[in-house]
């Protein structure tokens, strides 16, 4: 005849005014972590008490029940509702949901409270991950997931990104196949083939650091840190529709560029435009190119121009210029401003000047080589830090 397995009997529940409840010293937690007492009232202000408290009867000498209860398991969720009732958001003889425990029980309090906080289990940053993108699809906010669970935006943002990695690489992670930090790594691209593709690879390495998956997801890309980028910059390459890949788990130095062609084409516009710059001086060769083959420049060489001083016409009209220029200053030197008209031929008589004593400073010949065109040219090849021009 089968033995008949004994029933267990669950302690019973009910409301207790708050006012009945004093905190148990036989409560093991001693040490402050994790939420702090402010926020968990925020918490219970806003939500509500989710968990009950864990409470015993208070005997009196001569054992007989007091109608005050100790609360041994439970002690923050007890000093959050007593700081409610100091800030008067709760009254004091206010329903507090108790599991009672029998008076004489075999349990010792420290048992209970020891239970409770040992016997948990942190949530997996993949059901975090899966909650927190459930709520941002029934309509709340990143601003207030992070609010409601006392978080900053940026640890959403970051389990929001796992969004980005393929669901068979979600697989392996949740069966362990893989450690967190791999599957952050992963989540600097949103393509999933590539992503596969990277991990059957990494899978049969005995490298699988999460540099190495990063590594091999941004080998297509131009990091922002590249010369040609910083010459280009980032507002022009997102303006001209590039994308940039970024890491939210890892400084990235302001990531990768994804689209290297439009980055150059970028670059090749900027560098023409500096081109046109330098032959509008009145060089006749400007080339350009996005590298130049090393030893380019051997070709050159750089010589000294002989300069040519004005023609007597030129002198002349210099000194004409100048001497009208001291007139009108000395005519209207104690004005406070000059008139429109006059204000224009001072401005016309400047330029004037300024080209004729440019002349007279400039290389007026030249035998052979590149001359200033070479200097000019080093002096672009740094800006542009891997695209130059060059100029004869």
């Amino acid at each position: 005849m089968a033995t008949a397995i004994p029933k267990i009997t669950l302690s019973s529940s009910r409301d207790i005014p708050f006012n009945r409840l004093v905190l148990s010293q036989s409560n093991v937690r001693r040490v402050k972590s994790g939420l702090s007492i402010e926020e968990l009232a925020r918490d219970i202000e806003r939500r509500g008490l989710l968990q009950s408290l864990n409470v015993r009867p208070v005997l009196d000498g001569e054992g007989a029940e007091t109608g005050t209860y100790e609360v041994p398991a439970g002690g923050r969720r007890f000093r959050a509702l007593e700081l409610l009732v100091k800030q008067k958001k709760l009254a004091k003889t206010a329903p507090v949901p108790c599991v009672v425990r029998e008076a004489g029980s075999a349990i010792l309090a420290e048992d209970d409270s020891l239970a409770e906080n040992v016997q948990r289990l942190a949530l997996h940053p993949l059901d975090q991950f899966r909650a927190f993108r459930d709520m941002l699809e029934k309509g709340m906010s990143e601003e207030e997931i992070a609010a409601a669970f006392f978080v900053t935006p940026a640890v959403v943002k970051q389990r929001l990104r796992l969004m980005t990695v393929s669901d068979k690489l979600l697989d392996v992670y949740e069966q362990d196949g893989m450690r967190l930090e791999q599957l952050m790594a992963f989540s600097i691209s949103d393509d999933h083939t590539r992503q596969e593709q990277v991990w059957e690879i990494v899978a049969q390495s005995h490298n699988r650091e999460p540099y190495v998956i990063r590594r091999m997801l941004t080998e297509k890309t131009v990091r922002a840190s590249d010369a040609r980028a910083r010459f280009v910059g980032l507002d022009a390459y997102l303006a001209a529709s590039g994308a940039i890949m970024r890491d939210l788990f890892e400084a990235d130095d302001g990531g990768w560029l994804q689209d290297p062609a439009i980055l150059d084409r970028l670059v090749m516009e900027k560098l023409h435009a500096a081109a046109e710059d330098i032959r509008a001086e009145g060089w006749k060769w400007v080339e350009t190119a996005l590298s130049f083959p090393w030893g380019h420049t051997r070709q050159f060489a750089e010589i000294d121009g002989t300069e040519v001083p004005l023609s007597d016409e030129e002198t002349a009209r210099l000194e004409a210029l100048r001497a009208e220029q001291e007139a009108i200053e000395a005519e209207y030197a104690q004005a406070d401003e000059y008139p429109d008209e006059v204000d224009a031929r001072l401005g016309g008589i400047e330029q004037a000047i300024l080209a004729l004593e440019g002349t007279a400073s400039g290389v007026r010949s030249c035998r052979h080589g590149a001359g200033r065109g070479l200097r000019q040219s080093r002096q672009r090849w740094h800006i542009a830090g891997g695209a130059g021009l060059r100029a004869a």
